[in-house]
């Protein structure tokens, strides 16, 4: 399925990182004003709850998405390349390439390789730390051993330390379910899980990290 750039008018979405933990999580909304080669000319972000407008800085690094069609978010990174004077001042950004386009579709999740701190409790109350093996927003999976017997079915609370790239991190809690235990030659296992019960912010922030972990791997 080719990537479509965003269309004039299409809005935007857009997260500026921040050394501020609340800042860093205000969703602005903006529009594609006009479209140049190398730049699309966007509307000064503002943020809808309270009608702030977001002052911007030539550098600036933003992470957007816009809605495509079946509710498909394509995510993509740019920066602040200038501004340009007209009836309204407009922010030029840098235009991604088509292949940094990233689709996040409602049912398949993007799902990345990732060594993240998980803590887990068992419906017996059992406790323990895990680091997992790669992460998505439909599921995850884990590494443990035989001092914490797993069966497929098994109903897990966790609590996902998520690291960002602007040096912030983030919980995420969700309920799982175990839907498959892969034993290694090492004597541990791999324990599968798929989301059984999460909030769709706390999901959101797990697409997030998998997406600028899946940006990292595109530009090394």
């Amino acid at each position: 399925m080719t990537c479509l750039y965003p269309k004039i008018n299409d809005q935007l979405f857009i997260q500026v990182p921040s050394s501020d933990a609340s800042e860093a999580e205000v969703e602005y909304r903006s529009r594609i004003a006009e479209l140049e080669d190398e730049a699309f000319l966007i509307e000064i972000p503002m943020q809808e709850s309270s009608g702030r407008l977001k002052k911007l800085h030539i550098g600036d690094e933003l992470s957007v998405y816009f809605m495509g069609e079946g509710g498909i978010k394509n995510y993509f990174y740019t920066h602040v390349l200038g501004f340009k004077e007209d009836v309204i001042r407009m922010v030029r950004v840098h235009k991604p390439a088509k292949d940094e386009i990233l689709k996040i579709q409602r049912r398949s999740f993007l799902r990345v390789s990732a060594e993240l701190e998980l803590a887990v409790r068992t419906a017996a109350g059992i406790r323990f730390l895990v680091r997992t093996e790669d992460i998505g927003g439909g599921g995850t999976s884990f590494w443990t051993d035989v001092s914490t017997p797993l069966e497929v079915g098994d109903r897990l609370e966790c609590w996902l330390l998520i690291p960002y790239r602007n040096g912030l991190n983030e919980h995420a809690y969700f309920e799982a379910e175990v839907v498959r235990m892969k034993e290694l030659d090492t004597g541990r296992s791999v324990a599968m899980l798929k989301f059984v019960n999460i909030l769709d912010g706390e999901r959101q922030k797990i697409i997030r990290f998998c997406f600028e972990r899946q940006f990292d791997f595109r530009n090394r």
